[in-house]
């Protein structure tokens, strides 16, 4: 199992930390010393987490917080929130997302939802943050993508999948958005001369609610995933513990690298210890990347901080 290192001191906000990868995330990096903010769309979930976790570790610093990635305002009032408390943030962790709706939904704003949840809130949350990030001690922003990102594109004529839907087409350009917006902060912090690492990590075929919760909505019982309905029947797949490893490894080892991606290393790159993972060509697109964040940031009003100081 991935240990950890210590992180006494420093302040992780993690998203989706109420199941799955996020709850395990918040556990460990509690565990290693971490003072961890669970951002989650329920509290009631995010304080039945909160419990679980201090059953296990009756010293855990865990704080929950409602964050709802599919409602602009309640990203602003989130940042809102901590910055007027005066936080320092060090690490943020875009962990949470929806995946595959059957049907095409819409978040508070009018995106549709999985562009909303799983890029633009998180997007629009990582620019209202920077302030507080650049003034913490090492700053990182580590984003969750997917393994289907790698047959992901984005599609600058309907981004919002208004004229066709797919459940799996868009899921799989929302999560290769998250990773470009990784790699262009990661660049933009290098030209910029910030002293912050973005990177972006995937969970490899990690058996969570993740393939339930979107597939489900709309319907009256549970469903699974078009994208793992067939491919758990063959595939190898791990548990939220093994999982949950690529995204801490990412968010907290001293190895970690700017602009890096990292996911399992076992077979099929599913499954195992946490390394560094290959970028595709649409993967690695600068241009891509910076014409999506254009539009990111045109379409949320978020940007990047005009006043930040260099190696804050």
């Amino acid at each position: 199992m991935y240990q950890v290192a210590d992180q006494t001191g420093r302040t992780f906000v993690v998203t989706g930390s109420n199941s799955g990868t996020g709850k395990e995330a918040a556990k460990r990096l509690a565990a290693a010393g971490a003072d961890v903010i669970m951002a989650v769309r329920t509290p009631e979930k995010g304080e039945a987490a909160r419990a679980e976790i201090l059953a296990q570790l009756p010293g855990a610093k865990l704080e929950v917080r409602r964050l709802d990635l599919a409602d602009l305002s309640s990203v602003h009032a989130f940042a809102e929130a901590l910055s007027a408390d005066g936080r320092r943030i060090d690490v943020l962790v875009n962990n949470a997302g929806v995946m595959t709706p059957p049907q095409r939904n819409e978040t508070a704003d009018g995106f549709e939802l999985q562009w909303g949840s799983n890029f633009l809130g998180p997007f629009a949350l990582t620019n209202l943050l920077l302030p507080l990030l650049l003034d913490g001690d090492r700053p990182r922003v580590t984003t969750m993508s997917s393994g289907v990102a790698n047959f992901g594109r984005i599609d600058f004529d309907d981004p919002q999948s208004v004229r066709r839907y797919s459940p799996a087409r868009a899921y799989g350009q929302s999560k290769l958005a998250d990773l470009l917006l990784a790699n262009h902060l990661a660049a933009e912090s290098a030209r910029r001369g910030w002293d912050l690492l973005s990177d972006a990590a995937h969970p490899g075929y990690t058996q969570t609610n993740l393939q339930t919760a979107g597939a489900s909505l709309g319907s009256d019982g549970v469903r699974e995933s078009i994208i793992t309905r067939f491919a758990g029947r063959v595939l190898p797949s791990q548990e939220s513990e093994q999982g949950a490893e690529p995204l801490l490894f990412a968010a907290s080892d001293p190895g970690a690298r700017n602009g890096e991606y990292y996911g399992p290393q076992g077979r099929f790159g599913l499954v195992g210890a946490p390394g560094v993972t290959k970028k595709n060509a649409r993967m690695r697109d600068a241009a891509v990347a910076a014409r999506l964040w254009k539009y990111a940031a045109e379409v949320t009003g978020t940007d990047l901080p005009l006043d930040a100081r260099p190696g804050a």
